[in-house]
C-alpha cells in the first residue's frame, strides 16, 4: 500500500481575536496580499471543465477566520439582533460546540455576517470564490496545500477511496470539530480540505470564461442565482476537497455538509 509523507512546519501568521463572550472567540489570520493561477491544471486527476480556464487573479489583503464558523460561535450571533433573517440558535445535525455549524442556507450565512458586521462596526463577509481559492492554496500549486494527495489524517472526507498515490482509511460518517487534526496550511487556516463544503459569495458560473481579474465577487442580476461551495466535506470523495474544486446550490438550500467561514475587508479598529 503507498505511504503519505505528512510534511510539518512552524509559521508565525498575524491575526486578531474577535471576542464574542468571555469563552469564545473568532480568530482572524491575515491574508496577504499576491497573485495567484486560479482554477486547475488540465492534468489535475479529478479536474472538471467548471475549474478552467485557469487564470491569473490579483487578490488584495484581507482576513479570514482560522476555522468554520463553529455552533457556539452561531449560536452567540443568533441571539445578536436581527438584521433580515430569524436565525435557529441550533440548527445542525451534528453537535458539538467546536463542530462547525451545517444546514445553514446561503442567506442565513449572510444574515449572519451582517449581525457580525452591526455588532463590531467590521466589515465582515462570506469570502469570494478567488479569495477562498487563493487562501486555501497560501501559495502552493499542488491539488491540496498538503501536497499531490491527501490522508485521513490532515482532514475529514470519504477516505474509503484514496486520491493518487493516498491512502484507503476511515471514512468518519460526520463532521469532526474545528481544531481535530492540529493542522493548518501556511498562512494559518485549517480544515480548507473537507469537514464542511464553505459558501463564497460568487454566484455560480459553468467555467471562468469572463471571471474577474482583481478577486472580486462574480455576481449577476438574478437574486435566485445558485451560490458557489467551496472545500468539500466529510460525505464526500477526496477528489471533490480539491483546491479547485467548485460546486454550487441555490441560495436557501441547506445541508449537513454545508457550513460557511467569515472573512473582514479591513478590520481598521481591532
Amino acid at each position: 500500500m503507498p505511504t503519505v509523507t505528512i510534511h510539518r512546519h512552524k509559521a508565525t501568521n498575524q491575526f486578531y481575536d474577535e471576542k464574542l463572550d468571555d469563552k469564545t472567540h473568532l480568530r482572524m489570520m491575515q491574508i496577504p496580499a499576491g497573485t495567484f493561477l486560479m482554477g486547475s491544471p488540465e492534468s489535475e486527476e479529478g479536474r472538471l471543465d467548471s475549474e478552467s480556464p485557469q487564470h491569473q487573479v490579483s487578490v488584495s489583503s484581507f482576513f479570514m477566520a482560522k476555522y468554520p464558523v463553529t455552533q457556539a460561535q452561531w449560536r452567540i450571533v443568533s441571539k445578536m439582533p436581527q438584521v433580515k433573517l430569524k436565525l435557529k440558535p441550533s440548527p445542525s445535525k451534528f453537535k458539538g460546540n467546536n463542530r462547525p455549524v451545517e444546514q445553514v442556507s446561503w442567506d442565513e450565512a449572510i444574515e449572519f455576517c451582517e449581525r457580525m458586521a452591526k455588532h463590531t462596526k467590521r466589515q465582515y463577509r462570506l469570502p469570494t470564490e478567488a479569495e477562498w481559492e487563493y487562501s486555501c492554496r497560501s501559495g502552493t500549486t499542488t491539488p491540496f496545500h498538503f501536497g499531490e494527495t491527501i490522508s485521513p489524517e490532515l482532514a475529514n472526507y470519504d477516505a474509503s477511496n484514496a486520491y493518487g498515490d493516498g491512502v484507503i482509511g476511515e471514512y468518519r460518517g460526520e463532521t469532526t470539530p474545528v481544531d481535530h487534526f492540529k493542522i493548518a496550511n501556511a498562512w494559518g487556516l485549517c480544515d480548507m480540505h473537507g469537514n464542511v463544503f464553505e459558501w463564497c459569495q460568487d454566484h455560480w458560473h459553468s467555467d471562468y470564461e469572463g471571471a474577474p481579474e482583481d478577486g472580486t465577487a462574480w455576481l449577476t442580476d438574478n437574486s435566485d442565482a445558485y451560490r458557489v461551495w467551496r472545500g468539500g466535506s466529510w460525505i464526500y470523495d477526496p477528489q471533490n476537497c480539491r483546491s479547485a474544486y467548485r460546486d454550487d446550490y441555490y441560495p436557501d438550500a441547506r445541508d449537513f455538509n454545508l457550513g460557511f467561514r467569515l472573512s473582514c475587508s479591513s478590520p481598521a479598529t481591532l
